[in-house]
């Protein structure tokens, strides 16, 4: 078993603990994902997202610049375990080093304020992934769920009666947006990412956006940490039709162990999460656009505790129980790894 997953949140996750004044470190913290659980749980490859949440900083740009700068400085001080990456063929160097290897991305395009300049400096910087928005509209594009609309639905729910309640909560969770897609910007954004080699992410977008990135794009892409709709209805989930489109163009699904992503439960009761729920939205994915488009995006550091899967160091219990669900071998070889680095050939230029 060898381990890629598509999206983490654990930079994120180590700036908060730093800019708290606790000591940080990758090789070794308490959250999800450091490196030497890494190795406990047979990784080859981790994309570190840079996330950015538009509404809590100041100066995002400036924001995604200082994780940056951790990233590097955690990559320089355990060099003698992982190495970054621009590359599939930089993950078969490190291989032969006997080293993992770690991939730059970042959640929240609205970091570079629509500026194409701003754009390559990313790529220049080794960014080779980017969610183009997270919870917030951001000049790109819209989410699927705003966070500022949620904060409202909840605000009222609150004052409601229970049944109420969880009926406003799903009605604003299951509902996608169908009517804002793509701006102008994002569009030019989306082409010229597809032109330099940096790989489209389509996670938290508005179903709108979805088709939009389809239609004028010709390139594999991603939606790095999603699950099905048709099994948990969640409009952050993908429909059938989605599924089958990314499968079509040869992109990739991240399964996301957030719990409610996986199944819903009435508003307000605790979701703890299952590993039979990601086989249950596995075998959907697969039936729906093959098992070629299935991968792993954990989103790990940036979600509840899994109480099944609560970090990296238990991703064979993962294998076990998708094997148990019917995957062969020979499937599980490509969800855990070789979808994604087959992804990579065919994407990233240098």
């Amino acid at each position: 078993m060898k381990v890629v997953d598509m999206h983490c949140d654990t930079i994120s996750a180590l700036l908060q603990k730093k800019r708290a004044g606790e000591p940080v470190s990758l090789r070794e913290n308490d959250g999800h994902l450091d490196l030497k659980r890494m190795q406990t749980g047979k990784y080859l490859l981790q994309n570190f997202a840079l996330f950015v949440e538009l509404k809590s900083c100041e100066d995002p740009w400036q924001e995604v610049q200082e994780m940056l700068m951790l990233y590097e400085e955690e990559m320089q001080k355990n060099a003698d375990m992982i190495l970054p990456v621009l590359t599939a063929a930089d993950v078969k160097r490190n291989v032969k080093q006997g080293k993992m290897s770690a991939m730059l991305t970042v959640e929240e395009g609205g970091v570079c304020g629509g500026s194409l300049e701003k754009l390559d400096t990313l790529y220049e910087q080794g960014v080779r992934m980017m969610t183009l928005s997270w919870n917030y509209p951001n000049g790109l594009c819209h989410p699927n769920l705003n966070r500022d609309r949620g904060r409202a639905v909840r605000a009222a729910a609150n004052a409601s009666e229970p049944l109420k309640a969880d009926e406003m909560v799903k009605a604003y969770l299951n509902t996608p947006d169908v009517q804002n897609g793509l701006t102008e910007t994002g569009r030019a954004f989306v082409e010229h990412m597809e032109e330099i080699g940096m790989i489209i992410d389509v996670s938290h977008m508005s179903d709108a956006g979805f088709y939009d990135v389809l239609q004028c794009t010709k390139k594999p892409f991603v939606a790095s940490h999603s699950n099905a709709r048709r099994v948990c209805p969640c409009a952050r989930n993908l429909s059938n039709d989605m599924i089958r489109n990314i499968g079509d163009r040869g992109g990739v699904i991240g399964l996301n162990f957030c719990a409610d992503f996986l199944t819903q439960l009435p508003t307000g009761v605790y979701n703890p999460g299952t590993i039979e729920a990601i086989v249950v939205h596995a075998r959907h994915i697969a039936m729906q656009g093959g098992v070629e488009c299935l991968g792993l995006g954990s989103d790990f550091d940036g979600i509840d505790t899994h109480a099944e899967l609560p970090g990296a160091d238990h991703m064979e219990k993962l294998w076990e129980a998708l094997k148990r669900g019917g995957f062969t071998e020979r499937d599980l070889d490509k969800i855990f790894a070789e979808n994604v680095l087959r992804l990579y050939e065919n994407t990233l230029l240098v």
